[in-house]
């Protein structure tokens, strides 16, 4: 599967997705909540991928192209996304000064595992800046008459990005306990901003 897997992943956990991580790793029980939250992205990316892989499929790999090829119907579908980012990172900086946390977010302060691994596996399915992505690797597989294991990669490194505030509590602790509420307060503040970038990280993936 020929795609900068790193910047996907990144993507992937731009925004709610990143800012609950940090959230449940500043809770009383850090530990057992983001491994829960972990679990839930992990599987819900894992289901997503499979399912709009399983989707293209169903237009047929020979129906979609190859990625070289700029008519093709998988070429279409992903500047199709293009706009939509496009069009959501507008709306995020038209609206950025009425933009408010989420009130959900402030919740996951009490968390436990259950919620947590919710938490995580609903922003994954229902976000709809991680629906495009997963359906770029859908494309992507789909056209390269790849199978899921392929993704692998992708979904580890989505695992990766979201269990950064976790490590940074168990390597640095002491620090990571004065600087994540920091942390916190910016993600929470700037919200609107980590949007865009990530709209903008992905377009520019797309388009490369």
């Amino acid at each position: 599967m020929e795609l900068a897997i790193l910047p996907l992943a990144v993507t992937m956990m731009m925004g709610p997705q990143i800012v609950s991580a940090v959230i449940l790793a500043t809770t009383e029980r850090p530990v057992r909540a983001s491994l829960a939250f972990l679990a839930g992205v992990a599987l819900a990316a894992t289901i997503g991928v499979a399912i709009l892989r399983a989707l293209f499929l169903l237009l047929g790999g020979e129906t979609l192209g190859r990625p070289a090829d700029h008519g093709s119907l998988g070429t279409i579908i992903q500047i199709a996304l293009v706009v939509l980012l496009a069009a959501l990172a507008v709306k995020n900086y038209v609206t950025r000064a009425s933009a408010e946390p989420p009130k959900w977010l402030g919740a996951l302060m009490e968390a436990g595992p259950g919620k947590a691994f919710t938490t995580g596996f609903l922003l994954i399915l229902l976000m709809p800046s991680d629906l495009m992505v997963m359906a770029t690797v859908g494309v992507r597989l789909a056209q390269a008459g790849e199978s899921l294991a392929a993704a692998v990669p992708f979904l580890a490194a989505t695992v990766l990005i979201a269990a950064l505030p976790l490590l940074a509590l168990l390597i640095f602790h002491r620090r990571a306990k004065k600087v994540m509420p920091q942390v916190r307060t910016w993600a929470n503040t700037n919200g609107w901003l980590i949007n865009i970038l990530a709209c903008l990280i992905f377009i520019v993936l797309i388009l490369a």
